[in-house]
């Protein structure tokens, strides 16, 4: 870039004439000769006084301006700078005698924007200048910074916050709660869901549960998982492949698993063409009257095909696996399609005796077999039907009965605690209101410190002790707890109900007893086993159509549910040796409801 002309620097000019230089000093007419000798006299006035017209300015005769002393040597200024004042008087004694020297026009008042600029210092002009190229480089060079990552914040408009009023102490206002205890329930229609007012109990069970996916996402193991020889497992995991350590360490034999597999052949045989069972098994086309003592109670379809389901999963049949695939998804595939859906959940609730049985029954099936499987198509109908089960809790005593929100028995609650632990084993969701409810149920029927349970009041019958005792194990009681022991040494020293001579058994009672003590372990079981075990090989059919079945007299439902329901019981009593992992083992124990 080409270097700025300093003000304080005249521009080179060409050779200097000798007639604008003078020496200082008086010498002056000398030089005047010589400078007369080629051009007039007052020539450099008249040179000056021409730069001061082309400029406009006006003479110096109306102006006067104190002449300031500046050496000649110098030469012209810089283009455009007028010569110095100074020369002016001195031009004047340079002229000859008798010549009038002309006066001095003086530069101009006013100057354009080109003649100031030149006056400018040139170290301001150097600044300016690069100040300005700076600032272009800057403007040209910085980048404009990335704003896609500055999240733009809104803040909203300040609000009105109101002044709290001060609080008054003031007493509770008595509220009157009405509970419905004493409700009058109508028999309900089996197609549609009773509808009940609300408890006004602030901790009864919820009307509503909704779906959670839970379930679906099966836990990983833990430290906490049963042992028994070399192999592990908790809840249901006996059913599979450790199946006969779990038979041998148990109790069980080569005869009693024969038992089982001629059991399931006849549960088999006696299926109905839609896929469910009946009571009365003379109905099944292959039977056709072949086989005796059919029940009376053709209605309680449902009870009947969740009844004879679960001793096929329990030898750990299931719809995907085993022997019996076909047989097990028909029977589900039935269950399922006779669910009725509402906002309190799925029903499996029917007429006939079945009632809540039904349904208790039936979600245990269905949770079982989500539970063995981890089928998606089965984890909706599982958990609606735990939904059921919520909803139809007594709300103000915590148990179950015949009718939804009715207050419970002993009876019917085992199934549905029964129920809950399969669908916690699942890992379905179980409200623990639901779980802490049901405990309260048996407190307001125990005695004897809890070791004995009756019916609807405290009480102390074998079948409704040994129910009890068993909720109480699945709902958390510690082996060590004293009315857990004295409850299981009342039970032993009853025995099995059954007389193999004379055909007569209460299964209901050896059903729920058997459980107990297997859990419990030790003399106490295998002396009961040993029992029980023998009794069931002995009275079991042998022949004709009727082979692989029971039939036992001696209680109430025998004669309404007839050759299947004893049947079903008894083959469920051979499996508890790997149908549930015991409760109380010492390297392990199985997850305990929510609290």
């Amino acid at each position: 870039m080409a270097e700025m002309p300093s003000a304080n620097k005249p521009e080179k000019q060409p050779t200097a004439d000798p007639k604008l230089e003078k020496p200082s000093g008086g010498a002056a007419s000398g030089s005047q000769g010589t400078a007369g000798a080629g051009k007039p006299a007052g020539a450099s006035s008249t040179s000056s006084g021409s730069v001061a017209k082309v400029q406009g300015a006006k003479p110096a005769t109306e102006r006067p301006t104190p002449a300031k002393s500046k050496p000649a040597a110098g030469g012209p200024q810089y283009a455009g700078t007028p010569v110095t004042r100074a020369a002016a008087p001195q031009a004047a004694k340079a002229a000859p005698a008798g010549t009038e020297a002309q006066p001095m026009e003086e530069e101009p008042a006013a100057r354009g924007f080109g003649s100031w600029f030149l006056l400018l210092p040139s170290w301001l002009i150097s600044m300016v200048f690069h100040m300005v190229l700076v600032l272009i480089l800057a403007i040209w060079v910085i980048p404009e910074p990335d704003r896609s990552g500055i999240s733009r914040i809104i803040v909203p408009p300040p609000t009105k916050v109101e002044e709290l009023e001060e609080l008054r102490e003031e007493p509770l206002e008595q509220i009157d709660v009405q509970s419905p205890v004493d409700m009058v329930v109508i028999a309900p229609d089996p197609t549609q869901v009773p509808e009940l007012p609300k408890s006004d109990d602030l901790e009864a069970a919820a009307v509503k549960v909704d779906l959670e996916n839970f379930g679906l996402v099966q836990a990983p193991r833990s430290d906490l998982l049963a042992r028994v020889g070399t192999f592990y497992g908790s809840g249901l995991d006996g059913r599979g492949k450790g199946k006969g350590q779990l038979l041998r360490a148990g109790g069980g034999n080569e005869q009693s698993e024969l038992a089982v597999a001629k059991a399931l052949k006849w549960l088999a045989e006696h299926q109905m063409p839609d896929g469910g069972w009946n009571f009365n098994h003379a109905m099944a086309p292959s039977c056709q009257g072949k086989c005796r003592n059919p029940g009376s109670d053709v209605e309680a379809r449902n009870a009947a095909t969740g009844l004879a389901l679960l001793p096929f999963l329990g030898a750990g049949q299931t719809h995907k696996q085993g022997s019996y695939q076909k047989t097990v998804a028909r029977g589900l595939a039935f269950l399922v399609s006779r669910m009725q859906r509402s906002p309190q959940g799925g029903s499996l609730y029917e007429g006939g005796r079945g009632v809540m049985y039904s349904h208790g029954i039936c979600a245990i099936a269905l949770c079982e077999a989500y539970a063995m499987t981890k089928d998606r198509y089965l984890y909706e109908p599982a958990q609606a039907a735990i939904n059921f089960i919520v909803y139809a809790q007594d709300p103000v005593g915590g148990g179950w009965r015949y009718q939804p929100r009715q207050r419970g028995d002993t009876s019917v609650v085992g199934w549905q605690i029964m129920a809950l632990k399969s669908a916690h084993l699942a890992y379905l969701q179980v409200p623990p209101i639901t779980v802490r409810k049901a405990t309260q149920f048996l407190d307001s029927v125990q005695s004897n410190s809890g070791a004995n349970y009756g019916y609807t009041d405290p009480g102390a019958g074998p079948a409704t002790t040994a129910i009890g005792l068993l909720c109480r194990m699945m709902l958390g009681w510690k082996k060590e707890t004293p009315a857990l022991e004295m409850g299981v040494k009342w039970l032993s020293n009853q025995g099995p109900s059954i007389n193999p001579g004379g055909g007569t058994a209460n299964m209901y009672y050896n059903y729920y007893a058997t459980q107990v003590l297997r859990h419990w372990e030790g003399e106490l079981w295998e002396k009961w086993n040993l029992r029980m075990r023998d009794s069931l090989i002995q009275t079991q059919a042998k022949q004709g159509h009727e082979e692989g079945s029971w039939f036992f007299t001696g209680e109430h439902g025998t004669e309404v549910a007839g050759r299947l329901y004893c049947t079903a019981m008894a083959t469920m009593i051979l499996e508890v040796y790997y149908r549930h992992m015991p409760i109380y083992r010492t390297q392990a124990v199985e997850a305990q409801f929510p609290e």
